[in-house]
């Protein structure tokens, strides 16, 4: 009886979640490193788009996502100041008929909760954060801060933006700052005292927009996050705290469904939005990198983390059937079939035009990474 191919997925992120649940489900051998000591559910929401939500329900993901989401009827873009819709980009039962699964809004922490459950924990290792990485003659050999060694006869690096697996094969290469930066929170809706809020709507300015959604099915909670300029803010963390005046000075005038928002907004994160370059290439052997490692996405398409969950999909069916020795082709091949569609993402989303008028969204939502042709 042959070995199972052993993989080892850098990052606990919705990528490296997904990555493992697919991969699992050939009965390849997973296991997920993830320096942070414990998952935390922080304060940001995230739309799953139809193309995302294929990958999840093959999961068997999808009955908890909706009983935990939000089925909205639209995303709605309306101009800042009069609230005149610009495009209504129409959800519900006829998107989830057309593009074959439904666009739901969900709270980022409860998403990854139930990516969790998909994999056992112990498929994960908390608490090992990369530092070094070797391909030898027995497999990739991985070394981590706290003292563990391990090797692997593959490796995935799902570590987000600043991936360290990145680093590693290929070398450091500069963030750009945009210059711009976010507000985001999530909070009660009980704190609007009785007023309705659109199902989902993008609040376009001349320079800043500002998007608004609720991420629980019984409207219990919001979500906000914004973009606007500051050219010299340069913190990136999740956990950075905003000042909640600030971000209620910078969107005075705008429509008062925003303004509402905003005055009953207890506090806010605040962090800078970053891009970088697509890689000229994603792969070293049998190492390769994934989502946000290889593609990062500026947030205005609200794509990024469903680029990753395709990528699982497709990367698994590179990978199914393989062994150790033809894991650097089927790394090609998985880069070969994401790679035009990913820039395709990563141009639109940097324009952040998407929805500011008539969109075909044909090609994003209508995409199915089980069914998509493989590269040769």
């Amino acid at each position: 009886m042959k070995r199972s191919l052993s993989v080892a997925i850098i990052g606990a992120g919705m990528g490296g979640l997904a990555t493992a649940a697919t991969l699992r489900r050939l009965g390849i051998d997973v296991t997920v490193y993830e320096q942070a000591a414990q998952f935390a559910r922080i304060g940001a929401g995230i739309q799953i788009g139809c193309n995302a939500m294929k990958v999840l329900r093959a999961l068997g993901l999808e009955a908890r996502l909706r009983a935990q989401s939000f089925y909205p009827r639209s995303w709605n873009n309306r101009d800042w100041r009069t609230g005149d819709i610009k495009f209504d980009m129409i959800f519900g039962e006829s998107a989830e008929q057309k593009f074959g699964a439904p666009y739901l809004l969900a709270h980022r922490g409860d998403l990854h909760a139930v990516l969790a459950s998909a994999v056992p924990d112990a498929c994960i290792r908390l608490n090992h954060k990369l530092v070094g990485l070797d391909e030898t003659s027995e497999g990739v050999r991985l070394a981590f801060a706290n003292g563990a060694t391990v090797t692997a006869d593959a490796v995935i690096g799902a570590d987000g933006v600043h991936s360290v697996v990145r680093d590693i094969l290929f070398g450091a290469s500069p963030v750009n700052f945009t210059g711009r930066i976010a507000y985001r929170t999530t909070y009660p809706a009980t704190q609007l005292g009785g007023e309705k809020i659109d199902d989902c709507t993008k609040w376009w300015g001349e320079d800043r927009h500002i998007v608004i959604y609720y991420v629980k099915p019984d409207r219990s909670e919001i979500y906000l996050v914004t973009s606007q300029p500051e050219s010299d803010f340069r913190i990136e963390s999740w956990s950075a705290k905003g000042d909640v005046r600030e971000l209620r000075k910078a969107f005075a005038g705008f429509h008062h469904q925003v303004e509402r928002v905003l005055a009953a907004c207890p506090d806010v994160h605040k962090w800078a939005i970053v891009d970088r370059n697509s890689l000229e290439r994603w792969a070293d052997r049998n190492v390769t990198l994934l989502g946000d490692a290889c593609h990062p996405m500026t947030p205005y398409m609200a794509q990024g983390a469903a680029m990753a969950i395709e990528d699982a999909a497709v990367l698994s069916r590179c990978l199914d059937g393989v062994e150790r020795e033809g894991v650097a082709n089927a790394f090609r091949r998985f880069e070969a079939t994401r790679k035009a569609r990913t820039a395709r993402i990563q141009a639109t989303s940097r324009a952040n035009t998407w929805l500011s008028g008539k969109t075909d969204t044909d090609w994003v939502y209508g995409y199915d990474a089980w069914s998509v042709p493989l590269a040769g």
